[in-house]
């Protein structure tokens, strides 16, 4: 299975302002399906943070800079064993005893699904739809063909979701002899640590929903483009 995704790596100094560019087969730039997400997010919630971090002494560039918790050490834990890369050190603190207890848990659930990873870290390009993104996993679940995606969070969001459905589109798209059967969410809790999981068996509304929001993030860059 050869990929035939055009995109590169934009990188802008550190490694955290690492950023993936998508670009079709005609090298015009295209969004991200995150990009998309974030363009019909509810922005009270982001005020609220912003708000905060002001009124804690921190400047947005401070804030943005993400701090190791549980959440965010189990997820880099999993990201190695996937990947075959040694696991991280990540110390003996009682934040990291509870990422090692997130991650364990998380073996133990792959291995009750019998779970084999196949792809990782895939990034694709629809030149269909115009949109690219990069997909955490893709694995076998016994006779399935299945979609993973990793989060750190504090509860799971519609948007992920969306983001599913995005990603199945780019997959299948790409590759239509080798149709998805199942979509996974394992989300790790940021402060505990603790491993959720979520399955879906089919993301037929979110797939529609998610095409007419990618139609009506051109629409409206259009109108935008008018009070320049």
């Amino acid at each position: 299975m050869t990929q035939n995704n055009v995109s590169h790596i934009a990188r802008t100094g550190s490694p955290m302002a690492i950023r993936e560019i998508y670009k079709d087969t005609k090298g015009n730039r295209v969004p991200s399906v995150t990009t998309i997400l974030s363009r019909f997010k509810e922005s009270g919630g982001l005020l609220y943070w912003a708000n905060q971090q002001g009124l804690e002494g921190k400047t947005l560039d401070e804030a943005r800079t993400p701090a190791a918790t549980a959440g965010t050490m189990a997820h880099d834990l999993v990201e190695a064993h996937i990947n075959g890369r040694p696991l991280p050190e990540i110390g003996d603190t009682d934040t990291a005893k509870r990422a090692k207890s997130a991650f364990d848990t998380y073996l133990k659930w792959a291995e009750m699904y019998k779970l084999t990873i196949r792809h990782t870290e895939v990034s694709l390009v629809s030149n269909a739809h115009g949109f690219g993104g990069r997909l955490d996993a893709i694995g076998v679940n016994g006779d399935e063909l299945v979609l993973l995606d990793w989060k750190t969070s504090n509860a799971v969001y519609p948007d992920y979701l969306l983001q599913l459905a995005g990603y199945k589109l780019l997959w299948e798209e790409t590759y239509p002899e080798h149709q998805l059967t199942g979509f996974h969410l394992c989300r790790f809790a940021k402060e505990e640590g603790d491993f959720s999981h979520h399955y879906f068996p089919k993301l037929d509304k979110e797939v529609e929903t998610f095409l007419v929001m990618r139609s009506l993030y051109d629409l409206v860059k259009d109108v935008e483009k008018r009070v320049k």
